[in-house]
């Protein structure tokens, strides 16, 4: 995936309009855009930096709703109990 967007972008793939430019590179226009929206101007390592940071994230949360999760449960034994 990225390295049809880093052709797509270095010019690799020939100076045409993006659907030509998706063409060539295997991927659809919408794909490209897609990307293009989402990554923008970063560069390869920015992008796995920001998908570690994402995974780390959901990770996180994960963590947060099960504490929570665990507070709420003790909650409700606590009162259940008296």
């Amino acid at each position: 995936m990225r390295d049809h967007l880093q052709e797509v972008r270095a010019g690799a793939v020939g100076a045409c309009k993006g659907d030509e430019r998706a063409a060539q590179a295997g991927i659809s226009e919408q794909t490209l855009y897609a990307w293009r929206k989402k990554f923008g101007e970063l560069e390869v390592a920015d992008a796995k930096r920001r998908r570690a940071v994402e995974t780390e994230n959901a990770r996180l949360k994960k963590l947060l709703a099960e504490r929570d999760l665990e507070i709420e449960v003790m909650k409700e034994i606590g009162t259940k109990i008296w």
